[in-house]
């Protein structure tokens, strides 16, 4: 999903680009409170600033400070035209594009296609650039046979539970019963990883019922900021929050609960808040059971994927694992289930982001048949289980 950051006052520009704009619209008062949201986002290619100018010293201050802290962000000038010198100062600040203050749809449709390409183009350097980095993992023959002996027999026995599922989708919500995200599986491979669509197509728009919290109101509600009281069903309620709330594909959580989370030393990047007002009925009850990830047996078929693994990440989480302590993880097949799944049930659910990085190099060195039919079997008797993380 696509994320714009206005940094201004001017309402009629932002009510117009909050209507054409498709994804989360958020309005930042100043450079720093845009800052603090950014800091809050994962995917920092899916980011674009809509910067309005003031007076150009101090713009180009401001915008160089966000260019350099946050280089894959696409910076945005707000202007119906500056003279050669100013745009000069501007671009050297770091401004990639500009756009009138009452764009057309053609004008944002073009800018929406070229952030697209941006970021196809961004992601393929990216993990050659990474997959260079690391040696090569060949999955072993026994393994392979296995997956493709089990998981063809999973399938036809689950058969009912694929069509009833997808019955179930459609009949809630309109859209595609099958949802698909990139992941990096084992020697940093950037696939589609499949699963039951759990959320509403428009979770977008619903995320936009919690963007009433425009911080350039009034110096009072900035004031307010310092309310810690928060649950994601009172904010929907009030719809005029104070605080920033920040975005990211599984998350929403207050400016004040995430500057609380990255004081601690440990960076915990599987952060996931229950209830989230976008997932559908049917949504919670297959990510309950985990029937959302029957589809990632088609991954396994393919080859992308292992019936036990490490779990494939998103492309924000498998950036924080490339230094040499952690990047072993990716000398292992990505899969459905793995150590870290059935020694965290184990452990009443209670586990830090440094065990499950430790578990995950773990079977990288250690994997084997006899290891996986354990974690196969662990993973069977905790069936029943709450939402993972």
């Amino acid at each position: 999903m696509l994320y714009y950051i206005y940094i201004g006052k001017n309402s009629m520009t932002i009510n117009r680009l909050n209507q054409m704009t498709e994804g989360m619209f958020l309005v930042a008062a100043s450079y720093s409170k845009a800052a603090s949201l950014i800091d809050g986002m994962r995917d920092r290619y899916d980011i674009t600033l809509l910067y309005e100018p003031q007076q150009i010293d101090k713009d180009c201050q401001e915008i160089a400070f966000l260019h350099q802290r946050f280089p894959r962000v696409y910076i945005v000038l707000i202007t119906e035209g500056i003279s050669p010198d100013d745009r000069k100062r501007y671009i050297q600040a770091g401004v990639q594009n500009s756009l009138s203050s009452l764009p057309t749809p053609q004008a944002i449709e073009n800018m929406k296609t070229f952030l697209q390409k941006r970021k196809a183009r961004k992601l393929e350097e990216f993990t050659q650039s990474r997959r260079s980095s690391i040696n090569t993992f060949h999955l072993p023959l026994w393994k392979r046979l296995f997956d493709l002996v089990f998981t063809s027999i999973a399938i036809i026995l689950l058969s009912p539970v694929f069509i009833a599922t997808a019955i179930a989708i459609r009949l809630e919500s309109k859209g595609n019963i099958i949802y698909r995200s990139k992941r990096v599986g084992s020697n940093y491979k950037v696939f589609d990883f499949l699963k039951f669509r759990s959320m509403y197509t428009n979770a977008d728009k619903r995320l936009k019922e919690l963007n009433q919290f425009n911080q350039y109101n009034t110096e009072e509600e900035a004031r307010n900021e310092e309310k810690t009281d928060f649950s994601i069903e009172k904010l929907i309620e009030e719809k005029n929050h104070e605080q920033p709330i920040l975005v990211s594909d599984d998350q929403i959580i207050t400016e004040e609960q995430y500057l609380k989370q990255k004081e601690k030393k440990e960076k915990n990047a599987f952060v996931k808040i229950a209830h989230d007002p976008r997932v559908t009925r049917v949504g919670r009850f297959i990510r309950k059971y985990s029937i959302d990830e029957l589809p990632q047996l088609f991954n396994i078929l393919k080859g992308d994927m292992s019936i036990v693994g490490n779990r494939p990440l998103p492309l924000y989480e498998a950036e924080l694992l490339t230094s040499d302590t952690y990047i072993d993880r990716f000398m292992a097949p990505a899969g459905l289930t793995g150590l870290w799944q059935v020694e965290k049930r184990g452990n009443a659910g209670k586990m830090s982001a440094e065990e499950r990085k430790m578990l995950d190099i773990r079977y990288a060195q250690e994997f084997s048949f006899w290891l996986d039919l354990k974690i196969l079997f662990r993973t069977f008797t905790a069936f029943v289980q709450k939402e993972d993380v």
